[in-house]
């Protein structure tokens, strides 16, 4: 695999073809069929994960690797809320950029945090400031949402601390696809579920975040600034999520299910993701 060379406005690399393969015993990833390489459907926890359709990666929207040209160590997750991407920094030509889906304005995290806790399928409640700000939209979901399919959080879900308190911002999955480069949240950072549950298994707690300023984005990543749109909040009907229907077809998350990184569909001889 070769790494073409950057400039310092752009991010340039070969897509992340291996990436989920070297967070799983450095084994080769097999591609699923009509899907981008590591987006394809793959089990986690007892749920068929659905791939993520070419639709939504298309350009830039998609994880890659390469050459670092920002201004933060080694170690540092990167997060440029203007540009809609979040950078893993590695030595070398092995960082990893993800795209990502911003909070809305006004309301993104911003400064330096710490990832303090890491949960797989975590349960969502609606802070104090949502439910008085946006009574309309989180008022409804008040009693909160159990970890599983139905949880806004996704697959995984990364605890930004500050001072050694909870901000209640979080790094998380999602399966609102269209939010992933645009400005669409609360104030978390979303991504696709395929890509945080990779970020999850190379990111150690205590790992520093970085939320780059206007300023600094502006900087280091001019081309790509304030790349996307502004979304508003969308409505949700609560019947879709505490309905009996909706109860029916959810389960709780099986954790370390055996099945584990593989390809539905495929026999339990296959390579994980």
């Amino acid at each position: 695999m070769t790494i073409a060379p950057v400039n310092r406005r752009t991010f340039l690399s070969v897509a992340g073809t291996a990436l989920l393969g070297a967070c799983a015993n450095s084994q080769a990833i097999i591609p699923s069929a009509g899907f981008i390489e590591g987006y394809g459907p793959v089990y986690d926890s007892g749920y068929a994960l659905p791939g993520i359709p070419s639709t939504y990666l298309g350009g830039v929207n998609r994880r890659i690797t390469g050459t670092y040209l920002g201004e933060q160590p080694p170690g540092t997750i990167d997060v440029d809320p203007y540009a809609k991407f979040l950078y893993f920094v590695r030595e070398g030509a092995n960082s990893v950029r993800f795209p990502i889906g911003a909070g809305r304005a006004g309301r993104s995290f911003s400064g330096d945090g710490v990832i303090r806790v890491k949960k797989k399928w975590p349960g969502w409640t609606p802070t104090k400031n949502m439910l008085r700000t946006e009574p309309e939209i989180y008022g409804p979901f008040a009693r909160g949402i159990p970890g599983g399919l139905r949880s806004p959080l996704g697959a995984r879900a990364l605890y930004l601390y500050r001072g050694g308190r909870d901000t209640y911002y979080r790094i998380h999955g999602t399966n609102a696809l269209d939010s992933i480069g645009n400005s669409s949240s609360a104030g978390c950072i979303r991504m696709f579920n395929q890509d945080v549950i990779a970020l999850y298994d190379m990111v150690p707690l205590d790992t520093r975040v970085h939320v780059r300023s206007e300023a600094e984005s502006l900087r280091v990543d001019p081309e790509n600034f304030n790349r996307g749109a502004e979304v508003p909040a969308e409505r949700v009907d609560p019947e879709l999520v505490y309905g009996d229907e909706a109860l029916a077809n959810d389960r709780s998350p099986v954790f370390d299910d055996p099945r584990d990184g593989m390809v539905p569909g495929m026999d339990a001889g296959n390579v994980p993701l």
